[in-house]
């Protein structure tokens, strides 16, 4: 798939078929999100591959808008390394552009996924590192559930010259587009 194809088709897809994911497609999809650009260079990205049935049933229990976790055959869990900033408070930043880079490799290669935000609210923060078991500074900016897409999503263009302003914000009328 053409890149310019992947950005304008991807969706979010939430419904998905029993088959499992091959683990080297896992591990491809795994280095396109860390060919994202960081802050410094610095990577602080970490991912947890979700695979395990009581931990996705504990998961839909602490967050309203994954119920579809259950049916999905995995979830990637994708958490910031504060230890590894150099430059402190860029690492949703950085990890923001692994989950796009995540997103459209597992679009690009037949694979549906949806986002769903954990940062920064605090309570899904504090239920996800109790679920994960993780360390003080590892924090999980979200998670992609992933599988084969058992629904169909058409894409809708989404370009709006209202949202373009030329060198300072100015009303659309002004700019002369």
């Amino acid at each position: 798939m053409e890149l310019f194809e992947a950005i304008h088709t991807r969706r979010s897809i939430r419904k998905y078929q029993d088959r499992e994911v091959p683990f080297d497609l896992i591990k491809k999809i795994l280095a396109a999100a860390m060919m994202a650009p960081s802050t410094g260079d610095a990577r602080t990205w970490h991912f947890i591959l979700v695979t395990d049935p009581d931990k996705k049933a504990r998961i839909r229990e602490v967050h309203p808008y994954v119920k579809m976790v259950t049916k999905a055959p995995l979830g990637i869990l994708v958490c910031g390394d504060l230890s590894r900033e150099k430059f402190p408070g860029f690492w949703p930043q950085d990890c923001s552009a692994a989950m796009q880079n995540l997103l459209l490799a597992a679009h690009a290669s037949g694979l549906g996924a949806v986002w769903t935000g954990i940062h920064p609210i605090e309570d899904r923060i504090t239920r996800f590192k109790e679920i994960f078991d993780l360390p003080d500074h590892i924090h999980p900016l979200g998670l992609a559930v992933i599988g084969w897409p058992a629904q169909e999503r058409t894409a809708e263009e989404r370009y709006t010259e209202e949202c373009i302003h030329h060198n300072r914000w100015q009303d659309r009328a002004s700019t002369g587009i």
